[in-house]
């Protein structure tokens, strides 16, 4: 079977961004270190699965996980090690946030084994960091980035948003010009997505900011695949593209299927199989939940063979390399080509998908759209 991955969410933030939809709350020395406590508690005392599958990828999301220290990052990873079966190869990734940091405290959490930096820079422009509630400038991302590659990271991956209330082509094209002369070895990009309750959706409806354009957030979607691959970056995955052989492993796992463990508050799990759930959501929840031995889990789903199936669909389609309707037949037992004919046909036509062979792919309109696409198979 496939090696699992573990999720291990820290929901601290420096500031709050004003597009943050996430599970996250401002920093606190005190509540950090409880936190932390609970986490370690869970992941010790955790029995979700009566046989874990050895792990090769661990992801330390939130939040902003730089945060900790690395004394507390340790106790963390020490609780993980004494758990699971972890590979001498994994992928331990670290989300953090440029000005959250030292070079000092880099180096710490390299020499704990963390390889690879999962980046926020979002954009290269002063004026949009604002915009969005970021708490760091341009000149701090790229003294972290600087201090990264100073203390012996040779993988890091840069997030940036396009679509930005008020953002220009010109704008986005320095922020890929920016973005590819660091020539990081991974970039995951996203088209802004505005979530009610955010300040940010409040100032659109009152006016303060402009609504994102559509029209031109597909524009740069557009230009950030032509310049990306002009200089040698795979398209992989729908918001994803790297250098050869610098794929995320850990998130390749949500899209072929495999297993994941998740520990934290809001972490989501799956079996692998049948079965997903989910952590409570509320920090002070969760944490005086695994304080009191209360079941922090609030959600436990058992997927039906049909959902299994769906999922295999849209999750495999995400990846640029298409999905393998041979595999898919011979895993469980039904022709997709076959079974789907109608709607295959459909989004041929419509140019977002193409059959080559055996592998049903998007097109790039249809990464676009790869929503309407999904949606006539779940």
């Amino acid at each position: 079977m496939n090696a699992a991955g573990l999720y291990i969410h820290i929901p601290f933030c420096r500031s709050r961004c004003s597009y943050c939809d996430f599970a996250t709350g401002l920093y606190e020395s005190s509540l950090a270190e409880r936190y932390v406590r609970a986490l370690i508690s869970e992941i010790t005392n955790w029995s979700e699965v009566e046989t874990p599958r050895a792990v090769d990828t661990i992801y330390f999301g939130g939040g902003t996980p730089s945060l900790l220290s690395a004394a507390q990052l340790a106790t963390i990873l020490d609780a993980v090690l004494a758990q699971f079966a972890v590979a001498r190869d994994s992928e331990i990734t670290l989300e953090m946030n440029p000005g959250t940091v030292t070079r000092e405290r880099l180096g710490e959490f390299r020499s704990l084994g963390v390889n690879r930096a999962s980046f926020g820079a979002q954009t290269f422009d002063d004026d949009e960091l604002a915009k969005l509630g970021r708490s760091h400038s341009t000149s701090e991302t790229l003294q972290t980035f600087d201090w990264l590659r100073g203390v012996g990271f040779e993988n890091v991956s840069f997030d940036l948003i396009a679509g930005l209330p008020g953002q220009s082509i010109t704008a986005w094209r320095r922020n890929l010009e920016q973005s590819l002369a660091l020539n990081p070895e991974h970039l995951s990009f996203y088209l802004l997505e505005v979530h009610e309750g955010t300040p940010l959706a409040e100032h659109i409806r009152t006016g303060k900011q402009p609504r994102p354009d559509a029209d031109l957030a597909a524009a740069m979607y557009e230009l950030m695949l032509e310049n990306a691959s002009a200089a040698g970056y795979q398209h992989y995955e729908i918001s994803n593209l790297c250098r050869p052989g610098f794929q995320s492993r850990h998130n390749t796992k949500y899209w072929n299927g495999s297993a994941y463990y998740g520990f934290g508050c809001s972490a989501h799990s799956y079996d692998g199989e049948q079965l997903r759930w989910a952590n409570e959501r509320n920090v002070l929840r969760y944490i005086e939940g695994v304080e009191k031995s209360v079941d922090i889990v609030v959600e436990r789903t058992q997927l039906t063979p049909d959902d299994v199936r769906a999922e295999a669909v849209f999750l495999g389609l995400r990846l640029m390399s298409g999905l393998n309707a041979t595999q898919y037949q011979n895993h469980f037992g039904v022709d997709l080509l076959t079974e789907r004919f109608a709607e295959l046909k459909q989004f041929r036509e419509a140019g977002l998908i193409e059959l080559d062979g055996d592998l049903i792919r998007l097109t790039r309109s249809g990464a676009l759209l790869s929503n309407e696409v999904f949606a006539a198979f779940v």
